[in-house]
């Protein structure tokens, strides 16, 4: 059986950005995860040691936009999309990250920018 874990509104302080204020002064990003699990032996055993901890990937996930700065969305999202892969095997089957910059330096009302990467295992 296939489920799916969600993770919405992470909201981490990085300096990533390709404007030289956006990487001095940092600002809000906000990340929101879908990992796609098999999730048959979890849902059987009741035992977190068969599934994905979203706490843990939620940790992963702040700990990696907090560090290494980039400057775009693109290669940020597509980062977390292939460490939250990697870091939910063997249970994760497809991921997709989306990372959402609310205060891009945009002179213009807007919502929030963002860029959605996936990462999935070989067929």
């Amino acid at each position: 059986m296939t489920q799916k874990i969600e993770i919405r509104g992470l909201r981490i302080f990085g300096h990533h950005g390709v404007m030289e204020l956006e990487r001095q002064n940092g600002q809000y990003f906000i990340v929101d995860a879908k990992i796609w699990i098999d999730s048959d032996r979890a849902a059987a055993t009741d035992d977190i040691s068969n599934t994905v901890s979203y706490a843990e990937i939620a940790q992963l996930i702040s700990k990696n936009v907090g560090q290494n700065p980039v400057n775009l969305l693109e290669t940020l999202s597509q980062r977390l999309a292939d460490e939250v892969l990697f870091a939910a095997s063997p249970w994760a089957k497809k991921v997709k990250v989306t990372v959402s910059k609310p205060d891009a330096p945009i002179d213009l009302f807007f919502d929030t920018v963002a860029v959605t990467a996936s990462a999935k295992k070989p067929d």
